[in-house]
């Protein structure tokens, strides 16, 4: 005869054993999730508080929410993205590691530079498109108020020659090369001046000891509408809706420059393709977000994603464009 004590406990024995059950598959679980789902680090090419540092960690927020995948960001700024990209080719090829760099790593630097840490088609797998950017010219009180276009703006360089001189975030930058075509399609001779980054470049034509500068539309916002520098173009074929009062240089005359900073997803080449395309599309829903889509906005900044495949096809034509471009202005950098 089985006595009601005996009952309950067996019945306690039966529910600790199943509760024991339950919680070990739900572990098991969990750790075969974390171990399928590792945690996605984004190498980024730039400092901490550079705009590529700022596209890394909305989009990494924005990814984490929408796949629930732990994601973090690690600089590994210098050496015009070498330093980054060598991170990339180290990195493992299970997924977990993706490079957040400029486009010009991949379509400017190799005509760019004599020698590259790495190759761009063999070492770098495009994943997706990050984010865009159109770039102004703008010139500070060193310019005469009555230069308002890009027309008289070569005029007065012409005259003035010991002041016609441009400040740029870096030598190859993609402002630096704007600079040279406008100033070569519009035969002037001018002065370059290098800066280690954007910040310090503003102090001198804010200050009046460069006379133009380019730089990213969302850099110059701030101060234009202080109205302490003037913008006399922008690099997009219409007009920018940053600055929807100034003229492209395309609406100028100059149907040539047309120049977007662009930032793109990269993983080591060995990833497969299956790994490379899920990760891609987990990009593109994180990028889609609205509210990603207002910060970058906020920035200066489009958000854009696009396929492994498009991506590929972009930075093929974007290599077609600029190394004829590069040849001919014969721009180099060590």
């Amino acid at each position: 005869m089985i006595t009601t004590q005996n009952s309950r406990r067996d019945f306690l024995a039966f529910g600790c054993a199943a509760t024991a059950t339950l919680l070990s598959a739900s572990l098991i679980k969990s750790v075969s999730a974390q171990v399928s789902n590792p945690p996605l680090r984004i190498l980024c090419s730039g400092p901490a508080g550079s705009i590529p540092d700022i596209v890394a960690r909305r989009i990494a927020e924005q990814l984490s929410a929408t796949s629930g995948r732990a994601t973090f960001v690690e600089n590994r700024p210098g050496a015009a993205g070498q330093i980054a990209v060598n991170a990339l080719k180290a990195a493992p090829t299970d997924g977990s590691t993706v490079l957040l760099a400029q486009g010009a790593v991949s379509t400017v630097y190799p005509y760019l530079y004599a020698k590259l840490a790495y190759d761009p088609v063999l070492d770098l797998q495009p994943v997706s498109l990050a984010g865009e950017m159109t770039l102004g010219l703008a010139v500070g009180p060193a310019v005469p108020a009555s230069v308002t276009t890009i027309r008289e703006l070569v005029d007065w360089m012409r005259a003035n020659p010991k002041l016609a001189n441009a400040g740029s975030p870096g030598s190859g930058t993609l402002p630096h090369l704007l600079e040279a075509m406008l100033f070569r399609e519009a035969d002037v001779p001018w002065q370059h001046v290098v800066y280690a980054g954007g910040p310090p470049a503003m102090v001198d034509l804010l200050g009046g000891q460069i006379a133009v500068l380019v730089l990213p539309e969302g850099l110059l916002r701030q101060h234009k509408a202080a109205g302490k520098i003037r913008v006399l173009a922008t690099s997009r074929p219409q007009r920018s809706t940053y600055f929807p009062d100034v003229p492209s240089l395309v609406e100028q005359g100059f149907r040539d420059l047309v120049v977007r900073e662009w930032f793109a997803f990269f993983m080591p080449a060995n990833v497969p393709s299956a790994v490379v395309e899920t990760t891609s599309q987990a990009l593109r829903t994180a990028i889609a977000r609205p509210e990603l889509i207002a910060a970058f906005s906020e920035s200066g900044m489009a958000a854009a994603s696009s396929t492994p495949a498009a991506l590929t096809t972009r930075i093929a034509a974007e290599q077609r464009y600029w190394q004829p471009i590069i040849r001919s202005t014969g721009i180099r950098a060590e």
